[in-house]
């Protein structure tokens, strides 16, 4: 018999494989997780087998670039059409933060035929936010929040210096984003320094993965973060406000046996002729505050319902 007949060996192949590698039944349900899916996902094998891939890794589904529920998962068409399918996907990894991936999908049959579940290979598309960790100038201490591994203040102010000036001399739009984590120092006060590190990173890595190479991302205070989003226009800054909107609002971390997440507000402005940093961050800054006073209305509406029915 050929030695490749043998199933283990063919197993050990799977496993061993970079890409993530998995197989489910028609529930769904995960039968088989390589070494490549726990170590993009974050996920061990123990964790996954036996339990739908859904609620770990998809719990809102969100194809990359898409509105919620614009399509099914690659899976889904795969058993349900029985054909391959492939898309662009964020998978939820278990720090926390959300991670692009390109799926492929076929669909798995019996020996009659029959379509018995189906198999998924996944692979992380390649990182798009700009601030690059690889390149070796960037990781001096003076760059880099030691908290989120993303750039710092300093590097920021830089940042949108350089943007400004690009904009008054070549008029290439742009806009920013300014995101505040709402209630961070009564959650760090509550659950430990740790716990509030682990949630700003979380919230950063979902930034860097949801950005174009072109665009910047940074802390900007404690509890802050700022985008910079270059050759934006108005139109798309508020799309891209909303998506990111969405996908903050899933972000979450496991402590203690709980899933904790904060809320977060988000501001943005578009650049205008004659703005200087000031200006522009003021105007963003001010929607920022009126984005968290419609949360918290919409909050408090909500809870009046809830008490009520």
């Amino acid at each position: 018999m050929n030695a490749f007949h043998d199933f283990e060996i063919c197993r050990n192949i799977l496993e061993s494989l970079q890409i993530g590698v998995c197989v489910v039944d028609l529930e769904k349900k995960v039968v088989f997780w390589s070494d490549g899916a726990e170590r993009i996902t974050g996920h061990s094998r123990h964790e996954m087998v036996g339990h739908s891939c859904d609620n770990k890794l998809m719990p809102h589904h969100n194809p990359a670039g898409s509105q919620p529920g614009h399509s099914e998962h690659p899976l889904e068409s795969a058993i349900r059409n029985g054909k391959s399918a492939e898309a662009g996907e964020f998978f939820h990894h278990k720090a926390g933060h959300k991670i692009l991936v390109h799926i492929r999908s076929i669909p798995v049959r019996n020996t009659q035929g029959a379509i018995i579940g189906a198999a998924e290979s996944f692979e992380v598309q390649q990182q798009t936010a700009s601030f690059d960790h690889h390149d070796d100038g960037l990781k001096a201490p003076a760059c880099v929040d030691e908290v989120t591994g993303i750039a710092n203040r300093a590097i920021m102010q830089s940042h949108l210096r350089e943007t400004l000036g690009t904009f008054a001399e070549l008029k290439v739009p742009f806009g920013v984003l300014c995101l505040r984590v709402e209630g961070l120092v009564q959650f760090r006060s509550g659950f430990s320094n740790e716990a509030a590190s682990a949630l700003m990173r979380a919230f950063a890595q979902t930034l860097e993965g949801a950005l174009w190479r072109t665009d910047f991302v940074g802390r900007w205070s404690d509890d802050q973060f700022l985008v910079i989003l270059n050759g934006c226009s108005e139109d798309a800054l508020r799309a891209v406000r909303e998506r990111i909107h969405r996908m903050l609002a899933d972000d979450e971390i496991e402590w203690w046996g709980e899933k904790r997440t904060l809320p977060v507000s988000i501001g943005s402005a578009s650049a205008r002729q004659g703005d200087a940093a000031d200006s522009l961050l003021e105007r963003a800054l001010r929607s920022m505050n009126t984005d968290a006073v419609q949360r918290e209305r919409f909050a408090a509406a909500a809870g009046k319902g809830t008490s009520r029915g």
